[in-house]
């Protein structure tokens, strides 16, 4: 299956199986997806993510969180896509829902939250929004 948004269907597939309460959510394995959900991790947006073999391709496998039986992400959104992509320097960058939530950045330095990136001072694409 040819994708052209790795990113939006990994944000997808969390959204389709948190609605379906489901613990665990595989995706095909990419680097970029890797480094968003470290992210997500480090954020405590998702328990654990792990890279496993199946049928000889890898898969990421998540590990959902969830906090008195409802989701911990409330709202995950792709900001850049592929036919617009949403650039952002640093000074430029808004908070999302009043610093409770997370921008997720793609950098000259990395994938990055929007508060490492401000102490980082570098602005970049922004590939999502949770909260």
């Amino acid at each position: 299956m040819n994708l052209n948004d790795p990113i939006g269907d990994l944000i997808t597939r969390i959204r389709n199986a948190q609605l379906r309460g489901r613990d665990k959510v595989s995706t095909p394995a990419s680097a970029l997806r890797a480094r968003v959900l470290a992210v997500l991790q480090e954020e405590g947006f998702i328990r654990a993510f792990a890279e496993v073999e199946k049928d000889g391709h890898k898969e990421i496998e998540i590990e959902l969180k969830y906090f008195e039986g409802a989701p911990v992400i409330s709202e995950i959104t792709r900001v850049s896509k592929p036919g617009r992509r949403v650039y952002s320097s640093i000074k430029d960058l808004k908070l999302v829902r009043n610093g409770l939530g997370v921008c997720i950045l793609s950098t000259p330095k990395g994938v990055m939250s929007d508060t490492a990136a401000r102490a980082a001072n570098v602005g970049g694409e922004i590939l999502c929004q949770v909260y």
